[in-house]
């Protein structure tokens, strides 16, 4: 085995939330609702139990199998996970820093490595690494909205203008027209503020190494999105927006009472026993063990310098691509997620309710369909195995999950450098599915010039290595 490669399989009982039950909702004291700003007025309805067949199918867990065993091509049977080895392999010799994945199959775990995690020391990167986790912090925010709606105290398609009133007004936006559920599937037309051109002064090239630490409120980073008119109207489209995010994780707050950070803390960390998880607010720092962050600060040049971006502050990321965790977290999140362990049934409906998404800036997939629900994507692999998930990029950070729809068979990855196409990523999930070892020069060497700018592995060669 080369240096800086290593891969383990297991099988075991993991650490995982304790006994699987349908999701219960919490209960609902009434001053809380006034003390968020909002009074909702509920109706009570007496409904008889279900039983038979209407009880399997009002459970998220048994219409995840059937759906599964009726619909969808099975995925490969666990095995040695050499194709997902090689194809983590493949995006290091491609030039990334270092790469990690976690499986789980069942009772089955597997986690292999590639790469290092420090340039400078050649120190090995490791599956229990932490790292910011992008863009997976949405489905974290879809979930709670989910959840809120479930104990009754919002529906999804309340107006934005309902729980943010005057929030979203002028050049053209009318928070009247806007659905909670809009926000969470992108079809609300809002702007993404991390496209307008001041914000990519100040956070893209050189300028980011100044600016890395200013940070930005919630409110700050929604009147950048808001400055610009709308995309299209509200439900006539679909645009991959970071702002969309931020109003929701601003509703979270309205409707709890608490800030976001405490509602993600208190319903999913705490519950399902996510040690490793965290929601840093504005601080720049990655709890240790992690890996540093490269980045080569979003310069399309192959020549262009790398820097450590480990620290910085997230807040500019807040509910759509703050918090950190690491692959096992995340893999016990979306097992939990898509077992029905955190939604009632309809809620679970909603969640996995896709819109096409078209040409809308959506992250590149490079699969043969994918649609977009509530904090989730879905893409169809090579073999026909419909995998869910979602990717996230943060300075330094690309990662990515995806599993079954019933949960069970799950896998989450990441590099440590923010650069390269990612078909690497993409050949990770078609060995992990499907089997399929990837093809030579299938990888990050689309990248133009990606082989010169190659990052030897010992990472002691590279002189555009640079440490602020």
């Amino acid at each position: 085995m080369t240096k800086g490669t290593s891969t383990s399989l297991r099988h075991e009982r993991g650490p995982g939330p304790g006994p699987k039950a349908r999701y219960r909702p919490r209960s609902v004291r009434p001053g809380l609702l006034l003390t968020a700003g909002a009074l909702l007025a509920t109706t009570l309805a007496v409904v008889p139990p279900a039983t038979g067949a209407e009880a399997a199918a009002d459970s998220p867990r048994e219409a995840n199998r059937m759906t599964m065993e009726q619909r969808e091509p099975r995925p490969r049977t666990p095995g040695t996970h050499q194709a997902t080895q090689a194809a983590l392999d493949a995006i290091v010799a491609a030039g990334t820093p270092g790469a990690l994945a976690r499986a789980t199959n069942g009772r089955a775990h597997w986690s292999g490595t590639a790469g290092v995690a420090d340039l400078r020391t050649g120190q090995p990167r490791r599956a229990t690494d932490r790292f910011r986790v992008g863009s997976l912090t949405k489905t974290f925010t879809a979930t709670l909205l989910l959840q809120l709606e479930a104990e009754g105290r919002l529906s999804l398609d309340d107006s934005v203008e309902k729980w943010l009133p005057g929030v979203i007004r002028g050049r053209g936006h009318d928070g009247r027209k806007v659905s909670l559920r809009q926000l969470l599937n992108h079809t609300s037309g809002i702007f993404s503020y991390n496209r307008d051109p001041g914000f990519l002064a100040r956070f893209t090239g050189e300028p980011f190494l100044e600016h890395r630490y200013d940070g930005a409120t919630p409110q700050e980073l929604v009147r950048i999105g808001l400055s610009h008119p709308p995309e299209f109207p509200p439900g006539t489209g679909w645009s991959y927006s970071d702002t969309n995010y931020i109003l929701a994780g601003l509703v979270v707050e309205r409707a709890t009472g608490h800030d976001y950070a405490t509602e993600v803390e208190r319903r999913l960390i705490r519950p399902l026993r996510l040690h490793s998880t965290t929601v840093p607010g504005t601080s720049p720092t990655v709890p240790r063990p992690h890996a540093r962050h490269y980045s080569r600060l979003y310069l399309d040049h192959p020549d262009a310098p790398i820097h450590d971006v480990t620290d910085f502050n997230p807040s500019v990321a807040w509910a759509a691509g703050q918090i950190i965790s690491t692959a096992d977290d995340l893999n016990r999140f979306f097992r939990a997620l898509l077992g029905g362990e955190l939604l009632p049934a309809r809620q679970q409906r909603a969640l996995l309710d896709t819109v096409p998404t078209g040409d809308g800036e959506a992250p590149p997939t490079g699969h043969s369909s994918s649609g977009y629900g509530l904090g989730i994507r879905s893409d169809t692999l090579s073999c026909g195995v419909t995998v869910w998930g979602h990717g996230g990029q943060v300075p330094g950070s690309l990662s990515r999950t995806a599993a079954t729809r019933d949960g069970r068979h799950v896998l989450t990855l990441n590099r440590n450098g923010d650069w390269g196409e990612q078909t690497g990523e993409d050949a990770v999930l078609e060995a992990e599915f499907c089997g399929a070892r990837p093809a030579a020069g299938s990888d990050d060497g689309d990248t133009p010039g990606a082989e010169r700018g190659r990052i030897p592995r010992s990472g002691v060669e590279d002189p555009a290595l640079v440490v602020p």
